[in-house]
């Protein structure tokens, strides 16, 4: 029994407040009851044992006895915490009571009080999210041939996920194998399909702040993802204008909370620093463990600076994490040429935002 909270903290990667509320939250569903034949393990000693795993274990050699110990923990906690911190899980195969039925922001007001953060801390009006993709490594699964190899040689199920402006996930979808491409991902999940047949209840284009032009809500991607009416990622870096360099500065301070989280993530949960060896299932419900994330974040110790990519307030650039900071595979790019007409329409009137009445120091 560890006595000093120190040597507490050390061991399971926080601090006993902390620990005290998630396993006030677990007890109840994790509790076993001793039988003839054995004792049954205290919940103490099972959220401890999980804990240690998923934050330390840096090549996961985990012995069965152990993992089959570990994942029903990892499923009630993904179950509470998803409910707790409004995330919304796409590719589960477990039900919930519907009481705990966490989501995306369910109303246009809602996301509309997302934008407004962003907006107030990244100077990026209506951005409701910043969207990325990243590769977990596995091994080779018996018998499947080339479905999961993907193109940078490895073999891998995707993490997809969408963060808001204070460093929290508000979608995550695990499971998509790594040899989809050309923008697939995205098409593969059920966020992808809402935002494509408009089922998000995002709000209607509305005027951005002190200006007459009025532009759709969107979430910002890198070059995985095709533009469309609610998606934009920066212009291209071929033949850059002033003006687009200046756009492309605004929506990568909104788009670099989604890598900073990543970032934190496969830093913090040493779990993610090798290949899995276990089949794609058992991988996937151990991805899950990320929704841990958002009750972390909290924690200053957990969300340290050094973390996260860095603006240098004078030259405007956006420097990023140190070498040591774990970073996960990313996701190819797309061809550059399949946006919509009406999506890079939009992109240019922000453009023009960013450059004329809606300009801000680089200092700001």
């Amino acid at each position: 029994m560890l006595t000093e909270e120190a040597d507490f903290k050390n061991y399971v990667q926080l601090d006993l407040k902390q620990f005290q509320e998630l396993l006030g939250l677990v007890t109840p569903l994790i509790e076993k009851k001793n039988t003839n034949m054995m004792e049954a393990t205290p919940p103490f000693q099972r959220l401890s044992i999980t804990l240690r795993i998923i934050f330390l274990l840096k090549i996961v050699h985990v012995l069965l006895i152990i993992l089959l110990e570990v994942m029903h923990v990892l499923l009630v906690m993904w179950q509470l915490l998803r409910w707790k911190f409004r995330i919304l899980p796409l590719r589960i195969a477990y039900k919930i009571p519907r009481r705990w039925s966490a989501a995306l922001p369910q109303t246009a007001e809602e996301w509309q009080q997302v934008a407004k953060n962003f907006e107030s801390q990244w100077n990026a009006p209506h951005v409701i999210g910043a969207i990325d993709g990243k590769h977990v490594e596995i091994k080779k699964p018996p018998g499947s041939g080339s479905y999961y190899y993907n193109y940078k040689k490895t073999f891998s199920i995707v993490l997809m996920a969408v963060v808001n402006a204070n460093y929290e996930f508000i979608m995550i979808d695990v499971g998509t194998n790594g040899r989809v491409s050309d923008g697939g991902v995205l098409q593969n999940t059920t966020f992808g399909q809402r935002l494509k047949n408009n089922a998000l209840n995002i709000p209607p284009p509305a005027l951005l702040p002190g200006s007459s032009r009025k532009l759709p809500y969107f979430f910002v991607g890198d070059d995985a993802f095709p533009m469309s009416q609610n998606l934009m990622k920066p212009y291209s870096q071929t033949g850059l204008t002033k003006e687009k360099r200046i756009c492309n500065y605004r929506i990568s301070r909104a788009r670099r909370m989604v890598e900073s989280v990543f970032g934190i993530l496969t830093t913090r949960f040493g779990v993610f620093q090798r290949a899995f060896p276990f089949d794609p299932i058992k991988v996937r419900k151990i991805v899950l463990t990320c929704y841990l994330h958002n009750f972390l974040r909290k924690s200053r110790s957990y969300l340290s600076p050094s973390f996260m990519f860095r603006e240098d307030n004078e030259s405007g650039i956006i420097n990023p994490p140190p070498q040591e900071v774990f970073q996960l595979t990313t996701l190819e790019n797309i061809n550059k040429k399949n946006s919509l007409n009406i999506a890079k329409q939009a992109r240019d009137e922000y453009c023009g935002f960013c450059n004329n009445e809606g300009a801000v120091s680089l200092a700001r």
